[in-house]
């Protein structure tokens, strides 16, 4: 009887030219598109230069090893990438939480999603919170990034204009590269104008820096159980949605204990969350990335070796980002944004039942106030569901009385 074969010559075999380009084309546009916002999360929570480095190398090698992994083994194209709407309630959740509290938030966050997966929680949990209230949640707490990258219009005019047109050029002509292009820009404006720092950029291997985590109720309740619901509502869902919609049918919840379980062992390096793509999987799972459906998986496993790549470069990849300007690194992040933003405010106004409940999601977690310790993202939500109650509430008794 002839021996199976094993996983790593059958990938090889199964891998294309056109399988290795999108694979690199997925890593390039996710990576690129949103790292300036990691770096900003990282950078509010008072993480040093090396520990920005260690989240770089963390985030590539969880990335890059579960991708494979859950790639191989499942024969279908699965992109395990970042939480960007993870990494903007970090960011907004930062005040008052030192590095170590948000890694205990981290941890939660990780034990929750592996709970998901275990137990099959994750539809029914999902279902508890209504699409338009998740949508606005995500919304205002991307929103105030966008906010803060046209702001620094008023002391980097030149930068901030030139990146806006050249965002609105690429939206035209290139779209999978528009943010890229705003990268570049950016950073070639930046070293003409000489707000360029040359004496950060730092080219050496990333080192992993451990970060004890330490436990505090208003970082659980404020960046923990946010960090949670936003990831899995704005990431997990539409990436399981965008496989099965390829024609696949994936092991939901294997999925999501798999992605737990990278959190938890990652979370101390700076690994904060780890879920499916949805934007850049649309990448690995299309034809053109192999024309065979069984052999496409190879794609996502291309993309996985590149993150992983990128990863263990962090050191140059933090030094690049530690001498852009404020002004760079904000408008890169936020014109990286305006279409999720704008799919989120979409989908929270859409449903006249849930529109003036998501309306004031919106508005009270764009405000950025902090109650009891706890930021804006549990109070958007809070809020919104009590208007939720409320309305509810009152239309039962008018139901009543006027049924016959």
């Amino acid at each position: 009887m002839s021996q199976p074969a094993l996983p790593g010559p059958q990938v090889l075999r199964d891998t294309s030219l056109s399988a290795v380009s999108a694979g690199f084309v997925a890593m390039l546009v996710g990576f690129t598109s949103t790292i300036a916002l990691i770096f900003h999360a990282a950078r509010s929570l008072g993480a040093s230069p090396d520990q920005i480095t260690s989240w770089v190398l963390a985030l590539g090698l969880g990335m890059g090893l579960t991708s494979i992994g859950l790639s191989v083994w499942t024969r279908i194209p699965v992109l395990i990438t970042w939480s960007t709407p993870g990494a903007a309630v970090i960011a907004s959740a930062a005040t008052g939480v030192s590095l170590a509290e948000a890694t205990g938030a981290f941890l939660l966050c990780g034990v929750l999603m592996w709970l998901c997966g275990v137990t099959g929680w994750f539809e029914r949990i999902m279902n508890r919170i209504p699409v338009a209230l998740a949508s606005a949640l995500l919304a205002g707490i991307l929103a105030k990034f966008a906010l803060m990258a046209f702001a620094a219009a008023t002391p980097q005019p030149a930068l901030v204009i030139g990146m806006l047109v050249t965002y609105l050029v690429g939206k035209r002509w290139w779209p999978r590269y528009a943010v890229l292009g705003v990268l570049a820009m950016g950073t070639g404006l930046a070293w003409w104008l000489g707000q360029l720092n040359a004496q950060a950029l730092r080219w050496e291997l990333a080192r992993p820096v451990w970060v004890t985590p330490a436990w505090s109720w208003h970082a659980m309740i404020g960046m923990g159980l946010p960090l949670f619901i936003v990831t899995m509502a704005s990431q997990a869902v539409p990436g399981v949605s965008a496989i099965r919609v390829s024609g696949y049918r994936p092991p939901v919840s294997s999925m999501m204990t798999w992605s737990g379980v990278s959190t938890v062992l990652l979370a101390p390096f700076g690994g904060y969350t780890f879920n499916l793509a949805a934007i850049t999987a649309a990448i690995v799972l299309n034809p053109h990335a192999h024309a065979d459906s069984t052999k496409r998986y190879s794609a996502a496993v291309m993309a996985g070796l590149f993150y992983i790549v990128m990863g263990l470069l962090g050191g140059a990849v933090a030094g690049i980002l530690t001498a852009f300007p404020p002004a760079l690194v904000m408008g890169v992040a936020g014109l990286a944004l305006l279409g999720t933003i704008g799919s989120g405010l979409a989908a929270a106004l859409r449903d006249d039942r849930y529109r003036e409940a998501a309306l004031i999601t919106f508005l009270v977690t764009l405000s950025g106030v902090t109650l009891l310790g706890v930021a804006s993202a549990f109070w958007g939500l809070v809020a919104g569901t009590l208007t939720l109650f409320v309305e509810n509430f009152r239309a039962q008794p008018v139901d009543e009385t006027d049924s016959p």
